[in-house]
């Protein structure tokens, strides 16, 4: 039955939805904590949050759709400026920055809105196409 199809085709594409909605989520956390540093010497700053996905297979309605598989941190160096006058600095003047890379998360955040935007169109297309199944069975 077509229909149906339909309505697993809506299904993956509501959990794309949702794993660029998380994905939107970590980035603007990002965002929101690129300048928050220690306040202490040695204390760490802000360290920059990842998502990966994993695909799933629903064995009850037989689709695959994406996931997210795991919520990290990116291990990359920390940004050093040196500022001797500053809370946290260490005993060289140097104060550690959150690794956090605008330019990057711009970059991710295009990305997120376009992966949400493209499932959400397949969302439209799917609902357009039962409602006119359903008009042309009337």
């Amino acid at each position: 039955m077509p229909t149906s199809d339909l309505v697993k085709s809506m299904y993956i594409a509501a959990h794309g939805m949702k794993a660029q909605s998380e994905r939107l989520k970590v980035v603007s956390q990002n965002v929101a904590n690129a300048d928050s540093v220690g306040t202490r010497p040695g204390e760490a700053p802000y360290r920059r949050k990842v998502l990966t996905f994993k695909n799933i297979m629903d064995r009850d309605s037989e689709v695959d759709f994406v996931q997210v598989k795991k919520r990290g941190y990116d291990m990359s160096d920390f940004k050093l400026k040196y500022d001797p006058s500053h809370p946290a600095a260490d005993e060289k003047g140097y104060v550690r920055y959150p690794n956090v890379n605008p330019l990057i998360e711009a970059m991710d955040m295009r990305e997120a809105r376009r992966g949400y935007e493209a499932n959400l169109n397949v969302v439209e297309v799917s609902k357009a196409m039962i409602n006119q199944t359903i008009n042309l069975l009337r």
